[in-house]
């Protein structure tokens, strides 16, 4: 990826520029020290004077009043806030007509800025004062007065905090007057320039040390670059957060959401004072020290997939190639392209109006279908279908370019969607709630309705990363979210009523991501890699998990490696420095979820044997015991050396009813409530006091005996027998009241034991053959 840069031969400004604005995707205005506001159009390349400002007015920056307010969009910017020496603000139309002068601080005003919605301006100025306005330029707060020149300002994603300089340190303030404020050192000279995203939350600071640096929103410092020749004197990010551009004098730098340089560019433009870009993040304007404009769009993405690599040469032009045969074909499109994801066997292609569907198998002749907006920001890819977020709105599409559904949910806010916070499979959609981030909300992706009974997934901390595993049926959809303490966790995401099981299979992951064609989950572990070959043992057996884990050491990769896709057995991961790097999961894992799927037991066994990998048999156990296949599980048991789960395999085998089996199994998998619940049922009363009194729940077992006038005296004289092994005397209210009028023999509790089993057998022989009567006929 770089960007492609141009220049007028001659400038268009007389002296130095000093800010340029967007307000739509192809029309700028930029305003500069010779008192001109001009308008760019660059589909006309056309420029013209908008108005001339008085001599006593010396702009100094410019933001255009946001196209999104309230939720609802505007189709272009109608309003801006300009600023300049004299200490006053003003808010002026697009045709140049000064609405509103507002005298806001003592000396100039350094910056200002809309916050998201539109419904506040905060202004900072020479003074030090920061203050915050209305849109109709009414004074509301001073939020903070220093002795130092606040050169640049930035509010946090939801306008609930602000972002500013103050020296060489750096200021978090929330704007609730009791939470605290977060101050740091960021740089050791002045620092000149902030942005702070609201995709990704991360900060970006700019200073006279010449460097650049990249803060998450607890000051704490991700990333730190060399030393430049010249001070660093603007920075902005790109509207979804995946990259940031760098100015500085004869520089420009494209960089990385994570702080690697992506290209720099050395135009002969003097500093690089303000920079600013489309909201389609394709292109990038700024304003220059010897009164250019300089335009940049960006070029060279690359996609890979599979024996795939699509790269981007052009604004409106891709060209595809094949590199096992080494065929190229190129892709020409009506408009610039905006956003393009490559997987499943389609690339999706959104241009500025239009969204292009492409088949792998053929690329001449792609299915088109308009585009209600021109900003779309993600696109995320499942087997049968493909999401689209744009400023409107979430749109989930058939790859034949029908629309199937689109979520919507209360204080939704799409233009903060990123790639973390929303997943995609064939059945579902994720999203995690930015407004609290413990909650992760789940959507049928064919009606986009919320499942189940509408109520969200809660976690007890809040959620970093979450990701749908992409195989096997809805009913069995599993997903997996990071959360702040960089924990793992697993869990189903249809729970029937019942609070989910959220289990925890993993800590210290910084990235992770699902395999295309099995439920693997692979993930960035500390300092290694790790591979998850059944994530969802840890649902059958706990112990289980750590046996089906594939580690690889981290010493092949730098530092905080991050990983792009998982494709087959291949991974990509890229590097702390913006490398690209590979690394091979063995392919047997994949085909025992294959063999598992279709219930080709025999075949996961010759598998497992000609392989010799102790991994293997763990699947395969954790895979049989979910598929209640008690032959294999045994084997596969005994393989690993699990002596104690093979007898108890033997146990439930041995066990007269399906009911029986069925609660035994149950019991296996730690899920003692459904178990009972179970036997219960099947009017089995004794064999569930039976599974509390071999679980030592005393208690449970006492109250389902008085609850249904049974087999007390055989709790009693368990418990007894229990007391004595260990030298105890019985303290349980409970048991005192009923060992006072209730017999204990052992010969009365062995007969009715054996009274209840062979009842038991009885039941289970009607029910065979009433089956057998049934499939007769």
């Amino acid at each position: 990826m770089r960007l492609k840069t141009s220049l007028l031969k001659e400038p268009k400004h007389i002296l130095f520029m000093i800010c340029v604005g967007w307000t739509t995707a192809d029309e700028l205005y930029s305003c500069s020290e010779d008192h001109q506001i001009l308008k760019w159009n660059l589909l006309t390349n056309e420029t013209s004077l908008v108005v001339r400002l008085p001599e006593d007015i010396y702009p100094i920056d410019l933001h255009w009043f946001p196209k999104t307010v309230g939720g609802k969009k505007q189709t272009h910017a109608t309003k801006y806030i300009f600023i300049h020496f004299a200490g006053k603000f003003h808010l002026t139309s697009k045709i140049g007509r000064i609405e509103k002068s507002v005298e806001a601080h003592k000396g100039a005003v350094l910056a200002g800025k809309w916050n998201y919605d539109g419904t506040a301006l905060i202004t900072a100025g020479e003074d030090g004062q920061i203050k915050i306005w209305s849109k109709s330029g009414m004074l509301r707060s001073t939020l903070s007065s220093q002795g130092s020149p606040v050169y640049s300002v930035a509010w946090g994603p939801d306008s609930d905090r602000i972002l500013y300089t103050s020296g060489r340190q750096l200021v978090i303030k929330p704007l609730q007057p009791s939470s605290k404020v977060i101050q740091w050192k960021a740089h050791d000279g002045v620092v000149l320039k902030v942005d702070w995203n609201s995709v990704n939350d991360l900060i970006l600071s700019g200073g006279e040390d010449c460097k650049y640096k990249v803060w998450d929103s607890f000051g704490r410092l991700l990333y730190s670059s060399t030393s430049h020749d010249y001070p660093v004197t603007s920075l902005s990010w790109a509207p979804d957060g995946e990259v940031f551009a760098m100015g500085s004098f004869n520089t420009l730098r494209l960089c990385d959401k994570t702080g690697w340089s992506y290209a720099l560019e050395k135009p002969n433009t003097g500093s690089v004072f303000s920079l600013a870009w489309s909201a389609d993040g394709t292109q990038l304007a700024g304003a220059c020290g010897n009164g250019h404009v300089i335009f940049a769009h960006v070029v060279e993405q690359h996609w890979e997939w599979k024996n795939f690599v699509i790269t981007l040469t052009k604004r409106r032009t891709m060209q595809v190639r094949n590199v096992m045969n080494d065929a190229e074909d190129v892709l020409e499109f009506r408009d610039r392209v905006i956003k393009a994801s490559l997987a499943y066997g389609h690339l999706v292609v959104a241009t500025s109006l239009q969204c292009y569907v492409y088949s792998s198998t053929n690329w001449n002749t792609p299915l088109i279908f308009d585009l209600k907006e021109g900003t779309v920001s993600l696109i995320l890819q499942a087997e049968k279908h493909f999401l689209l977020v744009d400023g409107a709105g979430l749109y989930t599409f058939s790859y034949e370019g029908r629309l199937i559904s689109s979520p919507k949910f209360p204080g939704m806010r799409v233009d903060i969607l990123n790639a973390q916070g929303v997943s995609l499979s064939n059945d579902t959609i994720a999203i995690r709630d930015k407004s609290d981030e413990k909650v992760i909300l789940l959507f049928d992706a064919l009606t986009g309705k919320a499942l189940g009974d509408g109520k969200p997934l809660t976690h007890k901390l809040e959620v970093v990363e979450v990701a749908l595993d992409q195989c096997g049926p809805s009913t069995e959809r599993k997903i997996a979210l990071i959360d702040k303490n960089r924990d793992l966790y697993l869990t189903s995401v249809r729970h029937l009523g019942r609070e989910p099981k959220i289990c925890k299979i993993g800590s210290m992951i910084h990235s992770m991501a699902w395999n295309d064609a099995a439920n693997i989950l692979c993930g960035i572990q500390d300092n290694q890699f790790t591979v998850w070959y059944y994530p969802s043992a840890v649902f059958t057996d706990k112990e289980l998990l750590p046996k089906t884990l594939y580690i690889k050491d981290g010493s092949e990769f730098s530092r905080a490696p991050n990983i792009l896709s998982y494709v087959g057995t291949k991974v990509t991961l890229r590097q702390g420095d913006g490398s690209l790097v590979y690394s091979s999961v063995p392919p047997y894992p994949a085909l025992l979820h294959e063999y598992s799927t279709s219930a080709r037991w025999e075949d996961a066994l010759r598998l497992c044997r000609f392989a010799k990998d102790q991994s293997l048999w763990a699947c395969l156990a954790g895979m049989a015991m979910a598929n209640r296949e008690l032959n294999t599980a045994e084997m596969a048991y005994a393989a690993i050396g699990e002596l104690p789960r093979v007898q108890y395999i033997n146990f439930i085998k041995e066990q007269l009813s399906k009911e029986s089996s069925l609660a035994h199994m149950l019991m296996f998998s730690g899920q003692v409530q459904e178990a009972e619940a179970t036997l219960l049922q099947a009017g089995l009363i004794y064999q569930a006091i039976q599974v509390n009194i071999d679980l030592f729940n005393w208690e449970r077992a006492l109250e389902l005996a008085v609850k249904h006038k049974t087999h007390v005296d055989t709790v009693l004289a368990y418990r007894e027998k229990f007391l004595q092994t260990f030298g105890r005397k019985e303290t349980n209210k409970r048991f005192l009241q009923y060992a006072e009028g209730v017999e204990v023999d052992w010969e009365k509790i062995q007969a009715k034991i054996e009274m209840e089993l062979s009842k038991e057998r009885e039941k289970a022989a009607h029910a065979s053959v009433r089956s057998s009567v049934t499939s007769r006929r």
